[in-house]
């Protein structure tokens, strides 16, 4: 019977004490909802490290447009959570899907980028934030030219999305997203 109650007293000990927090969690959900203003952003990144991110982004960008996959081996984050989403080779694998892991980033990379390839962002546009102290965001509007799977290589309108991850060796290209942007619709008259 004492065991029961040692452990009676220990859950209501625990859950006691989570109350304040679960009140504090509460309260703060309201005062957003409540109309209350919000304290401001903070840049979780110094500008220096954000102008060194986006130098990456360039340096990631000529790379690929010079075919030199030696650069682009030491800008991709050598893991298997690297993400590269891009056009597959054959519409029956999906026509666009995601390539996972080091190596599978940067060989997709080669196979791209072996016929006509060129990356043409509007630099004047491209912005770097940071997500975390150690995880930042580019965003870039680019053309992309390409005759890969049977593409005409004229430039189309992509977003592109690069999150980069902060490693003892430097920062590095986690993630590689390659929106393309649909033409507008047509108006009917």
């Amino acid at each position: 019977m004492t065991s029961k109650a040692t452990l009676f007293t220990a859950a209501f000990v625990f859950v006691s004490a989570l109350a304040p927090l679960a009140a504090q969690d509460s309260s703060s959900a309201s005062a957003k909802t409540c109309g209350r203003t919000a304290a401001p952003y903070v840049e979780l990144l110094n500008p220096k490290t954000l102008r060194e991110v986006q130098a990456l982004y360039k340096r990631l960008i000529d790379a690929e447009d010079v075919k030199n996959l030696n650069t682009v081996r030491e800008i991709v984050w050598n893991s298997p959570s690297a993400l590269f989403v891009a056009k597959t080779a054959t519409a029956a694998e999906g026509n666009w899907a995601g390539f996972w892991g080091y190596e599978v980033v940067v060989q997709h990379i080669h196979d791209i980028s072996e016929g006509p390839f060129r990356i043409d962002p509007d630099y004047a546009r491209v912005k770097t934030v940071g997500l975390t102290k150690d995880v930042a965001e580019t965003y870039a509007p680019v053309h992309i030219t390409v005759a890969y799977a049977g593409q005409t290589p004229v430039p189309k309108p992509f977003l592109m999305i690069v999150d980069w991850i902060r490693t003892p060796d430097g920062w590095k290209m986690a993630t590689d997203i390659a929106l393309p942007i649909p033409p507008p619709p047509t108006q009917s008259k």
